[in-house]
């Protein structure tokens, strides 16, 4: 399993996006939540980490002393996402299992790409190489001014290195998320997490139904 060709269309396969504070991991938690009540197996998982090495790569990546080079950074987010391709994600789409991330690839365009400004063509190409062009389903991205979004974050833990980045590199990330929900419309769904959880959540699993259920 250590090379995945031509893994394209998972229909169970769903993704949560968006900056820091937008309320992602809640709303992954409520949708897993709700499928396993409609019967369905449910794995959910979170990038970076869903391994015993992926966690170890988290560490290091979100430790707010870490000084590290853009590179260095892209290239550890892709070592953890291919073990958690192979180890974690994979596995459980053959068996026919749905899986959730809280983050894949869009977070590495958004973050590396539009953020610290790392040649799209270079991202591409590692991801080609890593994730074998695998891609979700459908793509929630929830959407949230950046600082409303960091205010949030901040209430409930301190910021590690990527949250302690200033306003214009997460307006950056903000931007560059909605330029892929642009180029892709029929997989990213952009949805405004400015409003309360619950109805998110009632959003979430309309859009759901209509593309999938």
């Amino acid at each position: 399993m250590s090379r995945l060709k031509g893994i394209y269309g998972f229909k169970h396969f769903i993704s949560f996006e968006g900056v820091e504070g937008c309320g992602k991991t809640t709303q992954a938690r409520l949708l897993a939540d709700y499928l396993k009540a409609k019967g369905h197996d449910v794995l959910t998982t979170e990038e970076p980490g869903g391994t015993k090495i992926g966690l170890k790569i988290r560490d290091t990546l979100l430790a707010p002393g870490n000084h590290m080079e853009p590179l260095t950074e892209l290239l550890l987010y892709n070592s953890s996402r291919a073990q958690h391709i192979r180890e974690v994600i994979y596995p459980a789409l053959i068996k026919n299992t749905v899986v959730i991330t809280d983050r894949f690839i869009d977070s590495t365009v958004a973050y590396q790409g539009h953020g610290r400004g790392i040649d799209l063509a270079v991202i591409n190409t590692l991801n080609e190489i890593v994730a074998s062009n695998l891609k979700p389903f459908v793509t929630f991205l929830l959407d949230i001014d950046v600082e409303e979004g960091l205010k949030r974050k901040r209430r409930v833990q301190k910021a590690d290195r990527l949250e302690s980045e200033n306003t214009e590199f997460h307006n950056r990330v903000r931007n560059g998320y909605l330029i892929i929900a642009e180029e892709e419309k029929n997989r990213v769904k952009v949805i405004n997490a400015s409003g309360s959880v619950e109805g998110i959540h009632k959003k979430i699993v309309e859009i759901l139904e209509s593309v999938w259920l």
